[in-house]
C-alpha cells in the first residue's frame, strides 16, 4: 500500500512551507505534487494535508505518517552504512548538531575535513542556538555542546577546555572607563548572549587564574563575586554579540574560542583580567543507537585532534580524553 517513494514523497511534503516549495524540492510542477498527493489520499482513504491559504498544515495523519516515515527512512540510511561498515569502509550518515558560532567556525571545517579522508559518509550539520532541543527534534549522531550539560545518560567526550573572558573594544574603555572591581560592572554598559533560557544576567567571577598570552596577573585574594548587569543589549547568536563588543557597544562574556584572535591583535581587551569565569569545556554527546559506528568514533578522534592543531594552537587546552 505505501512504498518508499511514497515515504520520500511525504517527508518532502512535511518538510516544505507550502506545496509551491514541496515541488521545487522534488524538482516537479506544483499540479504534480497536487496530483500525486491526491492519489496517495485516495489510496489510503485519508486526508493527509488541510487545503488553503497560507502555510502548509499536515492532519494528524499525515503528521503521524511524516513521522514514521522519516524514522523508517532513517533507518535505512543507518543500515547502509552499517552493512558498509561491516566490510571495512567507514560509510554512511553523519549527522551533527552544534551551536552557531563554534559550528561554523570548526565543526564544519572539521566535517568537510573528515569528509575528504571518508567519502563514503554522508555529512548532515545543524547549527542551532538550543543544540540540547534540537536533538529531541531530529536525527543526529553527535552534538557538539559548550558548557555545563544537564545529567543525560550518554556517551560524553570531552574535546577541548575553553575558559571564559569578559571583553571589550579598547575604544569602549577609553570613553567609559575600566572597571577595577566586579561591582563596577554595573556601571557599565554590558551585552548577552540569550541561549536556552538560562540566567544569562548573573556573572560569577572567581578571584585569580589569567594564563599567560592574554593579559592578567596572578589575581586578587578574595570569594567569588556573582555580579546581577542589566543587559544593554543581547542576541541569540554569539557572534552578533562579539560584532557588537568589536564596535564598542559594551563589555561581553565571551568563549576563549571566540575571541582569541581578537584579543592577541587587540581589538578586544581582557576586562578584569584577575578575575575568572567559569569554564565551559567543549563536549561532544554521541547518540545511543550509533556510539558504536565506527564514522561516529573516528570523527569525534577526528575532531579531538582537528581543535589540538587548529589555530588555537593548544589555548583549547587540556587533556581532551573523556
Amino acid at each position: 500500500m505505501i512504498d518508499l517513494a511514497d515515504l520520500r514523497f511525504i517527508e518532502a511534503i512535511a518538510a516544505a512551507p507550502s506545496l509551491a516549495a514541496a515541488a521545487r524540492a522534488l524538482d516537479v510542477t506544483p499540479p504534480a505534487v497536487s496530483q500525486r498527493l491526491a492519489q496517495l489520499e485516495a489510496r489510503l482513504k485519508l486526508k493527509l494535508v488541510e487545503r488553503g491559504a497560507g502555510q502548509l498544515r499536515l492532519t494528524a495523519e499525515g503528521e503521524m505518517l511524516a513521522e514514521r516515515a522519516q524514522h523508517i527512512l532513517s533507518e535505512m540510511v543507518d543500515l547502509a552504512g552499517d552493512l558498509a561498515e561491516r566490510r571495512g569502509a567507514v560509510a554512511g550518515p553523519l549527522r551533527v548538531i552544534a551551536p552557531f558560532g563554534f559550528g561554523r567556525l570548526h565543526v564544519a571545517p572539521l566535517i568537510a575535513s573528515f569528509s575528504s579522508m571518508h567519502p563514503e559518509v554522508s555529512p548532515m550539520l545543524t547549527v542551532t542556538d538550543s543544540p540540547l532541543m534540537a536533538m529531541r527534534l531530529e536525527a543526529w549522531d553527535v552534538l557538539v555542546h559548550i558548557g555545563q550539560l544537564p545529567d543525560l545518560d550518554l556517551v560524553q567526550r570531552r574535546l577541548a577546555a575553553n575558559r571564559r573572558f569578559l571583553c571589550a573594544a579598547p575604544g569602549y574603555l577609553d570613553r567609559f572607563g575600566t572597571p577595577a572591581a566586579p561591582a563596577d560592572l554595573t556601571g557599565h554598559r554590558c551585552g548577552v548572549i540569550r541561549q536556552n533560557q538560562a540566567d544569562v544576567t548573573l556573572w560569577p567571577l572567581m578571584p585569580g587564574g589569567a594564563k599567560s598570552g592574554t593579559g592578567g596577573g596572578a589575581g586578587p585574594a578574595g570569594k567569588r563575586q556573582t555580579v546581577r548587569i542589566e543587559p544593554a543589549f543581547a542576541s541569540n547568536d554569539g557572534e552578533v554579540v562579539r560584532q557588537w563588543a568589536l564596535a564598542g557597544m559594551g563589555i561581553v562574556e565571551r568563549s576563549e574560542w571566540s575571541v582569541l584572535e581578537d584579543l592577541r591583535n587587540g581589538r578586544l581587551v581582557r576586562v578584569l583580567p584577575e578575575w575568572s569565569l567559569p569554564d565551559a569545556d567543549i563536549v561532544a554527546l554521541a547518540n545511543p543507537r550509533s556510539v558504536r559506528a565506527a564514522r561516529v568514533e573516528a570523527f569525534l578522534q577526528h575532531m579531538i585532534e582537528g581543535l589540538a592543531v587548529s589555530d588555537l594552537r593548544g589555548e583549547l587546552s587540556g587533556n581532551p580524553s573523556a
